[in-house]
C-alpha cells in the first residue's frame, strides 16, 4: 500500500486534477489519497472569517466568488452540476458566517469550521470526478477517523483512538481510498483542525498507522532543492536526503514539507518522496533514515528572507543564571516562535533570530520582562535588527569533516557579505549564518558555486572603456567563452558596460556578440550613475575592469574596492599616486577581501608583476631593476633609420595601437616613470613618483607643446636632433633605447646607447625586458622578456587578471 498525498497546487485547476486522476490511474497497488483544498483556497477562507468578524459585507463577495470557483470545477471535472451534498457544505458556510457576523466574533471553534471547508470541497470533487473516470474509489470524512483534544487550530492528535479508527476502516478499503486532508474532530465530534501543515500530517498519520510502504507528497516543484530555485537558476533536485537533513532543508525555508507533519512516518522510518504532479517521470526527491556518506558534502543551502535578530546584552548578564531562562519563557509565552540561538562564549549577550512580523512584540515583552534590570543598567536596553536574513548550509556529512565553515566565511567574506550571527548545532548537519537581506541573493549563488562542484561559477564584469583595448578585450572573451564554461566552469559575463558617452546594463548579462550595438541604445553616460547601478545590483564575484586612463576613474577604486568588488585595470594612476594612498589602495583589498591587479599596467601582457609578487611573497630581495618598458620607444627607435622623419614613425606608431590615445604620454617619459615606479614598489620599497630622475631626450621646444598638433609640428622642425642620435648610435655600434633603472635606492628614466653584449641590443617590434637582480638572481639576473605594447596583448593581460581572481578560491 502507498501513500499519496496532493497539495494545494495540485488541485488547484481542472487541468491539474486530471493530471492526479493520471497520477492515481497508473499506480499498481492499493493507495491512499489526501488532498489538500484547492490552491488559495484556505486563505480565502481566513479573509472571509475575519472579514465576517467584522461585519464587512465584502466577505459575501468572496465567499460568492469561492462558491462559483468550486462549481465551474465541479462541473467541467464531472459534465454535471453539483450535488446536494456539495450544496450541503455549501450551506453550512454560509450559515456559519452569517453567525460570526451576527455575534460579530470569530471563535476558534468556528474558525476551525470555517477552515475546513476547503478540504471537504475538493475532496468531494475529486471523489465524484473519479467515480466519472470509472476509478475505484471510496471517500473518508477524516473528522471521523482522526480525533483529537480541544486545542483549535493545532489540535493534537489521540494517537491510541486514531489507530483503532484508522484500522477500522482499512475493512473497507477499495483499490483507491480518499482522505480530506488538515480536518479531524474532537471527542465531541466537533471539528478541529491539525495546524500548518496540516495534509501532509494527515497523511503521515494514515502512513505510520497503514504501516504503508512509501509516503509519496505532490506538489508543484520535482523535489527538495540544493537552493532556493527562485534565486539561484543552477539548483539542482537532491536525489536523496535523509529525515534529519530534510528537516533542517526545511526549518530553513524549503517549505515543501513541514517537519512537524511528517513525524509519525520518520517515527517508522517510511520512505518519504517529493513529486511533481506537473513532472510526474521525474525521479523526484527521496527521504529515509539512512544517507548516502560517499554523496556530497552539503545537500543544500536554505534560506528564510526576512527576520529580525533580537540581541540580549548586558555584563552583569555574565555567571549569573536565569537569564536564558527568563528570555525563551517570555517569548514562549507571547507565542514567539525562536528560530535560531546564538550565545557569546563570554555570557555577555544572547541572540535570537525571529519573524520579522514578531519583531516589535517580541521587544514589547522583553522589554516589560527585564525593566528593573534595564532601569538599574545591569543589562543593556533590548536591541532589535530587522533587515536580515538566515542562510544554512545543510548536509549530514559535514560531522567530522574539517574546513566547511572556513570555506563558507571565507566565501562570503571575499564577496563582501558581512555575518551578524552564527549558530552550529552539535549534530554538525548545519551551520547556519544572520546576515543582510541585501545580501541574500548574492550569498546563496556564492555558497551554491562553491560547494557543488557541478556548477558552473558566474563572474560579473562591470566595464569603463571600449577603446581599441577595451574592444580587443571583449573580443578575446567572447572567442573563450563557450571554452571557459566547459572547461574551467566559468560563466563570465558583461553586467554593465560603458564609453564616455553611453553606459548600459544587464543583470543577466550583454549579449557578447551584439555590445557595441546594444551599448549604443544605452543611458548618458555617467560616472555615479554607473556605480549606483553596479552597487545596487549587489552581485557575487563582480569586477570592475578601468580600460580608461582617466583619473576620475582611478580615484574611485578606494570605494569599490571597499564593496568588496575587485579592481582590473591597466590604468597606472591610481598604482602611482601618492605612496600613502597606493599603501590605502593594498589595505582595502585586504580588508574587504577584494582583488586589486594591475598587471598590464607595466609591459602590457607579460607577466612580470606576478612573477615579481612570487618573488617577494617567497622571501626573496629584489636588490636592482633594469627594464626598457616602453613598446612605444623600443618601436620607435627600431623603426626610425632617418629614412623616414621621426614624427611619421610616431604616426604610425600611434595608428598600429602602439601608443597612448596621446603619444607625448610615451615620448615624454611620464609613462616609463610610472612603470617603474610600481615596480619599485611592488618590489616592497617605499618611493614617489618625484623620486625618480627623467632625463628626456627630446629638445626642449616638444616638452613645452600645448597640443598634440603643435608637438607634431615641433618634433618635425627638430628632425635633425633625432638624426643626429640615430646616427651616433649607428657610429658606435650601439642602439638606442630608453631604460629605467633601480640601483642603489635610487630610480632614473634615460635614454642609453646599448652595446652589443647587452640583453637590450636585440630588442625587437615593440618588445619590452625586464631584468630582476635578487638575493637569488646575483650575477644572472631573471628576464622577463616579449611584445610589450598593443591592444591584443594588453587585452590578454586584462584577461589574465580576470581569470586570476575568478580562480582565486577554487
Amino acid at each position: 500500500m502507498k501513500i499519496l498525498k496532493f497539495g494545494g497546487t495540485s488541485v488547484g485547476s481542472e487541468n491539474a486534477i486530471r493530471k492526479v486522476a493520471e497520477i492515481i490511474s497508473r499506480q499498481k497497488q492499493q493507495v491512499v489519497i489526501i488532498t489538500s483544498a484547492v490552491g488559495g483556497v484556505t486563505d480565502q477562507l481566513v479573509k472571509i472569517g475575519e472579514l465576517a468578524a467584522k461585519a464587512d459585507e465584502r466577505y459575501e463577495v468572496l465567499l460568492s466568488k469561492l462558491v462559483t470557483l468550486h462549481k465551474e470545477l465541479y462541473l467541467s471535472l464531472t459534465g454535471k452540476k453539483p450535488d446536494e451534498n456539495f450544496h450541503q457544505i455549501i450551506l453550512e458556510l454560509q450559515e456559519i458566517c452569517k453567525g460570526v457576523e451576527l455575534i460579530k466574533e470569530l471563535t476558534p471553534r468556528s474558525f476551525d469550521y470555517i477552515l475546513s471547508i476547503g478540504e471537504r470541497l475538493s475532496s468531494l470533487i475529486l471523489n465524484d470526478f473519479f467515480i466519472v473516470e470509472g476509478l475505484d474509489i471510496q471517500l473518508f470524512d477524516s473528522r471521523f477517523i482522526i480525533k483529537t483534544d480541544d486545542n483549535f487550530g493545532n489540535a493534537n492528535v489521540e494517537f491510541a483512538e486514531t489507530n483503532k479508527r484508522i484500522k477500522e476502516a482499512k475493512k473497507s478499503f477499495k483499490r483507491i481510498n480518499l482522505f480530506p486532508g488538515f480536518i479531524a474532530s474532537n471527542n465531541d465530534s466537533v471539528t478541529t483542525t491539525l495546524g500548518r501543515g496540516g495534509s501532509d500530517y494527515t497523511a503521515a498519520i494514515l502512513a505510520a498507522a497503514l504501516d504503508v510502504e512509501e509516503f509519496e507528497i505532490w506538489t508543484d516543484v520535482d523535489g527538495l532543492m540544493t537552493a532556493d530555485p527562485r534565486i539561484v537558476k543552477n539548483s539542482k533536485v537532491i536525489e536523496h536526503v535523509s529525515y534529519e537533513e530534510a528537516m533542517e532543508l526545511s526549518h530553513f525555508g524549503a517549505k515543501v514539507i513541514y517537519p512537524p507533519s511528517i513525524h509519525p512516518a520518520l517515527s517508522k522510518g517510511i520512505p518519504i518522496r517529493i513529486k511533481n504532479t506537473f513532472n510526474p517521470d521525474h525521479h523526484g526527491t527521496l527521504i529515509t533514515k539512512e544517507w548516502d556518506e560517499n554523496k556530497e558534502l552539503i545537500r543544500g543551502i536554505s534560506s528564510i528572507k526576512s527576520v529580525s535578530l533580537v540581541t540580549l546584552s548586558g555584563s552583569s548578564m555574565v555567571g549569573i543564571p536565569r537569564f536564558s531562562s527568563r528570555l525563551f519563557k517570555a517569548l514562549s509565552l507571547a507565542k514567539i516562535n525562536v528560530i535560531l540561538i546564538t550565545q557569546s562564549s563570554s555570557e555577555h549577550s544572547i541572540s535570537v533570530s525571529i519573524d520579522v512580523k514578531d519583531a516589535k512584540k517580541a521587544e514589547l515583552v522583553l522589554t516589560d520582562e527585564f525593566s528593573e534590570s534595564i532601569r538599574s543598567k545591569k543589562i543593556d536596553p533590548i536591541e532589535v535588527e530587522n533587515g536580515l536574513s538566515i542562510l544554512a548550509l545543510v548536509g549530514s556529512n559535514m560531522r567530522n569533516q574539517v574546513g566547511v565553515s572556513g570555506q563558507m566565511f571565507n566565501v562570503l567574506g571575499k564577496n563582501g557579505v558581512s555575518i551578524k550571527a552564527i549558530a552550529q548545532g552539535s549534530s554538525e548537519r548545519n551551520i547556519s549564518a544572520v546576515i543582510n537581506q541585501t545580501d541574500l541573493d548574492k550569498a546563496l549563488n556564492v555558497l551554491h558555486e562553491s560547494f557543488f562542484q557541478y556548477v558552473t561559477r558566474r563572474i560579473n564584469l562591470f566595464i569603463i572603456g571600449t577603446g581599441n583595448v577595451g574592444k580587443a578585450f571583449i573580443d578575446q572573451l567572447t572567442q573563450q567563452f563557450s571554452f571557459l564554461k566547459v572547461n574551467h566552469q566559468l560563466n563570465i559575463k558583461i553586467i554593465g558596460v560603458a564609453n564616455s558617452r553611453k553606459m548600459k546594463f544587464n543583470k543577466n548579462g550583454i549579449p557578447l556578440s551584439k555590445w557595441e550595438s546594444v551599448l549604443n541604445t544605452g543611458d548618458t553616460y555617467s560616472e555615479n550613475e554607473f556605480l549606483d547601478n553596479m552597487y545596487s545590483m549587489n552581485l557575487r564575484n563582480s569586477i570592475f575592469i578601468d580600460i580608461t586612463a582617466s583619473e576620475n576613474i582611478a580615484s574611485l577604486y578606494q570605494q569599490i574596492l571597499q564593496k568588496s568588488i575587485s579592481v582590473v585595470t591597466p590604468n597606472k594612476i591610481a598604482a602611482t599616486g601618492s605612496y600613502t594612498d597606493y599603501l590605502a589602495l593594498k589595505a582595502s583589498s585586504k580588508k574587504f577581501r577584494s582583488k586589486f591587479y594591475f598587471e598590464t599596467n607595466v609591459c602590457a601582457g607579460l607577466p612580470v608583476l606576478s612573477t615579481l609578487n612570487d618573488l617577494v611573497r617567497s622571501g626573496d630581495q629584489i636588490n636592482q631593476i633594469e627594464a626598457v618598458l616602453s613598446g612605444t620607444l623600443v618601436y620607435l627607435f627600431n623603426e626610425y633609420d632617418g629614412s623616414t622623419k621621426f614624427v611619421d614613425v610616431i604616426k604610425k606608431a600611434k595608428k598600429l595601437g602602439y601608443t597612448e590615445p596621446d603619444p607625448r604620454l610615451d615620448l615624454f617619459g611620464s609613462d616609463v616613470k610610472r612603470k617603474i615606479l610600481i615596480l619599485i614598489r611592488e618590489s616592497g620599497h617605499q618611493f614617489e613618483y618625484e623620486d625618480i630622475v627623467l632625463e628626456s631626450f627630446l629638445p626642449e621646444s616638444c616638452l613645452k607643446t600645448s597640443s598634440l598638433d603643435d608637438f607634431y609640428a615641433q618634433v618635425e622642425k627638430e628632425e635633425e636632433h633625432f638624426l643626429n642620435l640615430y646616427k651616433n648610435a649607428q657610429s658606435n655600434n650601439t642602439r638606442l633605447k630608453v631604460v629605467a633603472t633601480y640601483k642603489n635606492g635610487k630610480g632614473s628614466v634615460k635614454l642609453k646607447a646599448i652595446e652589443t653584449s647587452h640583453p637590450f641590443y636585440n630588442l625587437d617590434g615593440k618588445d619590452n625586458i625586464v631584468l630582476f637582480y635578487t638575493n637569488r638572481y646575483k650575477e644572472q639576473p631573471m628576464v622577463i622578456k616579449g611584445a610589450g605594447a598593443g591592444a591584443d596583448v594588453t587585452a590578454s593581460g586584462i584577461f589574465a587578471d580576470v581569470l586570476r581572481i575568478s580562480q582565486s578560491d577554487l
